[in-house]
């Protein structure tokens, strides 16, 4: 008999003493708007509204938890549908799904099973596991129900309470589809400004793409200061978009501003394809600098996530190009980094720099401690790797004690994959509700103060965060 999925009501919450009071908690909370302000989800999916096409590509191909841990057992990319850059077709979409249903028992223990056996159970209303035997039946109701009126991506904006979320977008992208959406659907979905690809000079097209900027800025970028006026004026149209944040991905955090001679310098020789990876890297970081002044200018709120070597097989990358999942961390060094960030804009009015990381060392050494003197540093959620019951909770017990609740970004849920978000935010709120219980029953803290940070961790922080500034 195939095994039947019914995921417990007390999942994720503790054992013991701690229980009931992290019922009433995660109780509390659990109901509450979602604020996506840190998301990856496809704006071309909310811009035309069409249904879902099939479940490979609904929770399979575009999650990189999933495909990762395939890979790692020896899953070819191309049985897992991921595009290849020379255009040959991959698996059919229900060889895809077979193949991950066959595998399911290697999620056993991740932070992807759970999400998954939500989404599952408490969003398709599926009621037996995936498995070998069960897959095909398993597609076609999934099949079935994402053909529903109600499974199209807006209406699920209100199925999943979701107030308001982000998508990401790069500096040059022209917003088109933003601004389809925000006629039909003001004040839902928002940008996020990613100027990655044009800070790193060394990258491959990185002139093209310069090009691009001016075009969509109308502004000569043939010099540096027009670059830097194209970035300003970008900026501004995001705004105008609806922005409320900016997003850096770098491998360091270094935020070390140069003079404007040594910028223009690596800036020319770049555009010409003659730059060394020590000018890249000190040009990169410049641009960190660069975008921290912006930020104290126009008020969106800065988030770094740096210490991710990316695209570590050079194989994956060359036959399925960029971002698939294959990102490994590094030590990361935050205080001398953003010193110079931190030394002008630490203490100013309207400037928010909020702080990710996937190297735990730092956690308790550097994070907090910054948090837990410069008004303007939050602490983002726990990210990629970490963001599982056990990371969230090793998060908690050392940021809080230095940092205190109220420096932290609250919740945000970081994914492409749009039917796990609700997952991500009850995972964290039962994390969240586990943890102040162990509070509450050592007397540390009161219960109604427990269910007042609660709130804030799941939804008044973000608020703060993101959009106190607009």
């Amino acid at each position: 008999m195939p095994k039947a999925l019914q995921p417990h009501p007390d999942r994720a919450l503790p054992a013991g003493a701690a229980r009931d009071v992290a019922r009433r908690i995660h109780a509390s909370t659990k109901d509450l708007p979602l604020l996506c302000l840190h998301g990856h989800v496809d704006i071309g999916l909310f811009a035309t509204d069409a249904p879902f096409g099939n479940p490979a590509e609904l929770l399979v191909v575009p999650d990189h938890y999933v495909t990762r841990m395939l890979v790692s057992q020896g899953v070819s990319p191309d049985k897992l549908g991921l595009p290849r850059r020379d255009g040959k077709q991959t698996a059919e979409p229900r060889e895809i799904w077979r193949e991950f249903c066959a595998n399911w028992h290697l999620f056993l223990g991740t932070p992807s099973r759970y999400w998954l056996e939500h989404e599952f159970a408490e969003v398709l209303g599926l009621t037996v596991h995936p498995s070998a035997e069960t897959a095909d039946e398993l597609y076609d109701q999934i099949m079935a129900r994402i053909a529903e009126p109600e499974f199209r991506p807006r209406a699920l904006l209100d199925r999943f309470n979701i107030e308001l979320i982000s998508t990401t977008d790069a500096a040059t992208d022209d917003l088109a589809q933003h601004a389809k959406l925000a006629a039909d659907l003001p004040g839902r979905v928002v940008p996020t400004f990613r100027p990655d690809a044009v800070a790193h000079v060394d990258r491959a097209g990185w002139p093209a793409l310069v090009a691009q900027l001016g075009a969509l800025a109308d502004v000569d970028t043939s010099t540096y200061d027009g670059f830097l006026q194209a970035i300003r004026q970008r900026r501004q149209a995001f705004i105008a978009a609806g922005a409320r944040a900016t997003d850096h991905g770098h491998l360091s955090a270094a935020a070390v501003p140069l003079t404007d001679a040594e910028a223009g310098r690596i800036y020319a020789g770049a555009l010409k394809g003659d730059v060394t990876a020590e000018d890249a890297a000190a040009f990169a970081g410049h641009m960190l600098y660069q975008s921290a002044v912006m930020s104290a200018e126009d008020g969106l709120v800065m988030q770094l996530h740096p210490g991710v070597l990316r695209d570590h097989d050079p194989a994956i990358f060359a036959t399925y190009g960029p971002d698939q999942g294959h990102d490994i961390p590094v030590t990361t060094e935050f205080t001398r980094s953003l010193r110079p960030v931190l030394e002008r804009f630490g203490h100013a009015e309207g400037f928010r720099l909020v702080l990710f990381t996937v190297d735990e060392t730092v956690y308790s050494r550097e994070l907090a401690p910054l948090a837990g003197v410069y008004p303007a540093v939050r602490l983002g959620a726990p990210w990629w790797f970490l963001d599982s019951p056990d990371g969230m909770r090793r998060f908690r017990e050392l940021v809080t004690e230095t940092a205190g609740f109220y420096n932290m970004s609250g919740f945000v849920d970081d994914t492409r994959a749009y039917l796990s978000i609700p997952a991500r935010h009850d995972l964290a709120r039962r994390i969240d509700a586990g943890y102040l219980a162990d509070l509450v029953v050592q007397h540390r803290l009161d219960e109604d103060d427990a269910m007042q940070v609660a709130k804030a961790l799941a939804y008044d922080l973000a608020k703060d965060t993101y959009l106190s500034n607009r």
